[in-house]
């Protein structure tokens, strides 16, 4: 028997859970929840406040925010809607101060079922006496699209309903349904050459699959290191940017599964029709093992909403565990920043020595340069140098093809968090520098972000993912052609008009950037090592070169 699966992150017990009999479920909706405001809320004290939903399985919890009497979060979240289900959402507000224990400033239950379709609901809910209160909507829009079946029977082999989904994507059909991206495919064959696991040499595997916040899972095989599912599986495709994660798991009865292998494969890399067989890597996608899978994708998608969408902001993914200290990953993301620090450093380098003319050709082309610059400049040519550069990378990089072999060698991607986590019982650290470790923590991810950004930037000019590139080269097309065209002034007096009228056209509308959004598409390189299809080989090249440094 196959089912269907979705709520957090899978984890070794939640997969052990889900395996010992969970009901068939499909997704046939989608609860899309705004959380707007907090109003008259408490505004003594220091501390932050943040609101947790829950429905079912599926957790989010909102962004943190200093403690005041009215509260801006302005953050989307979507549930999605299970057939025959009768969930509530469970809204719960929080405050916490410092290290101590958090503190429930109201739970509210929302009956879902009465929701109209396609409606916006407002809900202004009073929060425990002297708490103030909680703005929220809830939307709740029909999703279809998820399946599962015999590979014999997979909706893309019918004539009849290839032509429909190619009709709903259409080009001409882009403002149907902004939401609905595209369509995914996948024929799961088999897997072969398998880790053992029990005592007989043989596994009892299993696969998972995920996209975004969707997931899926196949049947168990037992006794083999060579299954065979022959399964077809889809998803609806929300964001052309998702990343299809392949995870095969051992059944291992009542306990927690065993991690066999894993495998991250990118929407925009499919080749729709082609039969592929992956690699396994470990659970941190950083090196290969043992085992390998095969299957044929399907991608069917509108470029039109796949472009708008990627100026939108991302979708939160549900709540995962909390983040561990793990001080391979900082001296990773230590050493992330300080590349790209190293990069801008050069540069200025190069700027100054043209200005202390320590070589005179170069010092008297940087000066005729910038004479011309200056006389010369119009705004419409910062987007159109950009436009140039990124074509000019065009001709001298393969698209999409980055040095993964470099970027293996060159970044330690964390993998020995057990290791970490018993030397830090051993040595009783997580007690003696709590404190140290929660700000260690904090630098640690935003390092993390610093460098993602950093990476994404240089990531979108060498052609790393052509789908971005070339809506890059788009937007700079039209950005030069208007800057060109109209004056300056009526640009920026159109931008003011925008920003002042916004909330009064739409009072509930979430503020974002279009820039990082686009950003946030962009995988890292780290992301190009996790997602690249590497040789077992080249796998344990760069692990012993690491090896080697130390």
């Amino acid at each position: 028997m196959c089912w269907l699966f979705q709520g957090q992150p899978v984890s070794q017990a939640q997969v052990g859970r889900f395996t010992c009999g969970k009901k068939n479920q499909v997704w046939t909706g989608i609860y899309t929840v705004i959380l707007v405001e907090g109003q008259d809320m408490p505004d003594c004290g220091q501390g932050d406040v943040y609101a947790r939903f829950r429905v079912g399985d599926q957790r989010v919890r909102s962004k943190n925010l200093c403690i005041k009497a009215n509260p801006q979060w302005r953050e989307s979240f979507d549930f999605n809607q299970f057939q025959d289900a009768q969930e509530n959402l469970v809204v719960e507000v929080c405050c916490k101060r410092g290290r101590k224990s958090e503190e429930c400033w109201g739970v509210l239950d929302i009956d879902l079922t009465r929701l109209p379709v396609n409606q916006r609901q407002l809900y202004t809910c009073v929060l425990d006496p002297n708490k103030g209160k909680l703005v929220f909507l809830v939307t709740m829009t029909p999703c279809s699209g998820a399946s599962i079946s015999d590979i014999q029977s997979a909706p893309l082999d019918n004539l009849t309903t290839l032509q429909e989904t190619q009709e709903k994507y259409r080009l001409m059909n882009c403002l149907w349904d902004l939401n609905d991206v595209g369509y995914l495919q996948i024929k799961l064959i088999k897997a072969t050459d398998l880790p053992s696991t029990d005592i007989s040499g043989k596994s009892d595997p299993f696969c998972t699959l995920e996209l975004g916040n969707s997931k899926l899972q196949t049947h168990t095989i037992s006794k083999t290191l060579n299954p065979e599912w022959r399964t077809a599986l889809t998803f609806p495709i929300k964001d052309i940017h998702d990343v299809l994660v392949l995870t095969v798991y051992h059944d291992d009865g009542d306990k927690a599964p065993d991690f066999l292998g894993k495998v991250a494969i990118p929407l925009l890399t499919v080749s729709n029709g082609q039969q592929i067989t992956r690699m396994l890597k470990n659970n941190n996608l950083s090196r290969t093992t043992k085992g390998s899978i095969t299957l044929e994708l399907n991608v069917l998608y509108n470029p039109i909403r796949a472009g708008l969408k990627t100026f939108q902001p991302k979708e939160t993914k549900f709540a995962e565990d909390n983040p561990k200290f793990n001080k391979k990953l900082l001296a990773c993301n230590i050493y992330r920043v300080r590349k790209i620090s190293m990069a801008i450093l050069y540069t200025l380098q190069y700027i100054k020595s043209c200005f202390h003319w320590e070589n005179t050709r170069r010092s008297i082309t940087a000066f005729l340069i910038f004479v011309l610059t200056v006389w010369l400049w119009e705004l419409f040519m910062l987007p159109l140098f950009l436009l140039l550069l990124i074509g000019w990378n065009y001709f001298h990089i393969t698209p999409g093809m980055a040095s993964y072999s470099q970027d293996l060698e060159n970044m330690s991607v964390a993998e020995d968090e057990d290791e970490d986590e018993k030397e830090s019982e051993k040595k009783g650290l997580m007690e003696k520098i709590h404190m140290i470790q929660e700000i260690v923590l904090t630098v640690q991810n935003t390092l993390d972000e610093v460098a993602c950004i950093g990476e994404s930037v240089k990531n979108t000019f060498n052609w790393s993912v052509p789908f971005l590139s070339f809506l890059a080269c788009l937007v700079l097309f039209l950005v030069t052609a208007a800057l060109y065209y109209i004056p300056l002034r009526y640009i920026v007096l159109a931008w003011g008009v925008n920003k002042f009228t916004k909330k009064l056209f739409n009072p509930y509308a979430i503020d974002n950037n279009e820039i990082l959004d686009f950003l946030k598409r962009v995988p890292s390189d780290v992301q190009k090592v996790q997602y690249s299809e590497l040789r077992a080989e080249l796998g344990n090249q760069g692990l012993a070169k690491k090896k080697r440094l130390r």
